[in-house]
C-alpha cells in the first residue's frame, strides 16, 4: 500500500476564534470544521493532513521546522503574522518544500497595512478570498503539485 505525503496545514493567531469573531470578514465556520474537511479531503486525495494553530510566532516557527524532512508540502494562514513575520518566513523559506499561503479575506482588498505579504515572495502560490474553500483548493493544489 503506497505511504501517504505528509501536509501541514497551520493556521495563525486569532484563527481559533473562527466563527466567533468578526464574522463579516470571516465567516462562522469554526477551524475545528475546516481542520475536519481538510483532514477527510486528504484521505481522498491519498494526503495525510496534520493540521496546527498557534498564537505565537515562536510556536509557528518551531512546527514549521519539525516538519523538515518529515512532510512534502505546507498549506499556511500565517493571519495577522503575514504582515509582520520575518521568522515564519525565513523559516518557510528554509523548509523548502511547496507551500501555499492561505487567507479566508482577500488581504488585498483591506486595509493598506494587511495588503503586504512577507511571505508572498517564498511561497509557491496564494489563495485568498474565498472564505474556509481556499484551504480546500489549497489542499488539491498541494496534492497536485505532489
Amino acid at each position: 500500500m503506497e505511504e501517504l505525503k505528509q501536509v501541514l496545514v497551520i493556521h495563525g493567531p486569532n484563527l481559533n476564534l473562527l466563527g466567533k469573531r468578526e464574522v463579516d470578514i470571516y465567516g462562522r465556520t469554526g477551524l475545528a470544521a475546516i481542520d475536519k474537511r481538510l483532514k477527510e479531503l486528504g484521505r481522498k486525495l491519498r494526503l495525510e493532513v496534520e493540521t496546527f494553530q498557534s498564537n505565537h510566532e515562536g510556536a509557528i516557527v518551531d512546527r514549521i521546522q519539525a516538519a523538515m524532512g518529515v512532510c512534502r508540502g505546507l498549506i499556511i494562514n500565517p493571519a495577522a503574522y503575514t504582515h509582520t513575520s520575518i521568522a515564519i518566513r525565513d523559516a518557510v523559506l528554509a523548509l523548502d518544500l511547496p507551500a501555499i499561503e492561505v487567507h479566508l479575506s482577500n488581504i488585498y482588498g483591506r486595509e493598506p497595512f494587511r495588503q503586504k505579504s512577507m511571505l508572498a515572495d517564498v511561497v509557491t502560490g496564494q489563495i485568498g478570498g474565498l472564505g474556509p474553500l481556499g484551504y480546500e483548493l489549497a489542499l488539491r493544489a498541494m496534492a497536485s503539485l505532489l
